[in-house]
């Protein structure tokens, strides 16, 4: 048996210690938790959701479309309600907005519900990531990169308020799937010991 192979993580024992909980990934746009929440579902064999999509699906209308015609708060008020509703199904990796843990009310529901990690990633691999696709609405601007650090810097004492913190860097996503997965093994023996 190989040394990989030793350390491999049980995604089942995991899944069996944190059945209770939603798995909630939040961070910056970019930081890949569309991506890596499909992959981690998969693994642990859960619904995957992604709260823009689902928001998408509520209003009728493009998350860029929302920001224009009713603006960020309107924006945000609608995702608090679809995360809300999210939360309260069976439990499953959920794929939150950039900015959905940065509003009090939404972070209280994901605490209370889910286990949050923080997908880190650093800015230069945040701008490779967003910078493929222009549909970013924050960062319709005339310095999207800097508008880009400028939320970084400003959002990360927030996110570090998550449960868990993995790093999210350029690279095979399997690799952040199973950073993730390690986190959870060491969160879930913690909150059963």
């Amino acid at each position: 048996m190989s040394a990989h192979r030793n350390n491999a993580i049980d995604a089942g024992r995991i899944e069996a210690a944190i059945s209770d909980r939603t798995i909630a990934l939040v961070g910056l746009m970019g930081a890949g938790k569309s991506t890596v929440g499909k992959r981690l579902a998969d693994r642990l064999n859960r619904q995957f959701y992604d709260s823009d999509n689902e928001i998408e699906k509520a209003a009728g209308l493009s998350i860029s479309d929302i920001f224009t015609l009713h603006g960020e708060a309107e924006f945000r008020r609608g995702e608090r309600r679809v995360l809300e509703r999210l939360l309260n199904e069976e439990p499953h990796v959920l794929a939150t907005g950039g900015g959905a843990y940065l509003d009090p009310e939404t972070r209280d529901l994901l605490r209370e519900k889910a286990v949050t990690i923080w997908l880190n990633a650093d800015l230069e691999t945040l701008w490779r990531r967003v910078s493929r696709r222009g549909h970013r609405p924050l960062l319709k601007a005339e310095n999207p990169k800097g508008v880009l650090s400028r939320l970084l810097t400003e959002r990360t004492p927030i996110y570090e308020q998550a449960d868990l913190v993995v790093r999210s860097e350029e690279g095979p996503h399997k690799a952040t799937v199973e950073s993730i997965l390690r986190a959870l093994d060491d969160w879930s023996k913690a909150r059963h010991a």
